[in-house]
């Protein structure tokens, strides 16, 4: 489709780009996500031999983070939800455990970069406890 072609299109002028990391997700779904690293982890544990009950033993949360679709990155410091809703809508649920959340009413096609500089700094104003 169009759209598709686009955002392809963008990913592609912007996979040379430095600095900071934003993840866009389109037709994603955190429970789907997290069923689909346990079913990779699944696969690639038998396929080295291990049964069930190894798997059981042995598991531990980095072993599902490390078959997540962000695989390789860190987890975000800041999640902005968009829309003017104040709900997480299953956004990168493994992922967000210590992110800060920023709710804002812009929605999405209409997102602004003076929306994104309100978010950083509302975020820059929060004391991190990580959970603690």
């Amino acid at each position: 489709s169009r759209i598709a072609r686009g955002l392809r299109e963008a990913q592609d002028q912007a996979a040379a780009t430095e600095g900071m990391v934003v993840n866009v997700a389109i037709g994603y779904g955190g429970r789907h996500e997290i069923a689909d690293a346990v079913r990779s982890l699944l696969r690639d544990r038998a396929a080295a031999g291990a049964t069930m009950e190894d798997v059981a033993a042995d598991l531990h949360v980095e072993d599902i983070a490390d078959h997540l679709y962000t695989k390789g990155q860190p987890d975000p410091d800041l999640v902005i939800r968009t829309s003017g809703e104040q709900r997480l809508s299953g956004f990168l649920l493994w992922q967000s455990v210590h992110s800060e959340y920023y709710f804002c009413e812009a929605y999405w096609p209409d997102f602004r970069r003076i929306d994104f500089l309100r978010a950083l700094r509302d975020y820059s104003q929060r004391e991190r406890r990580l959970g603690r």
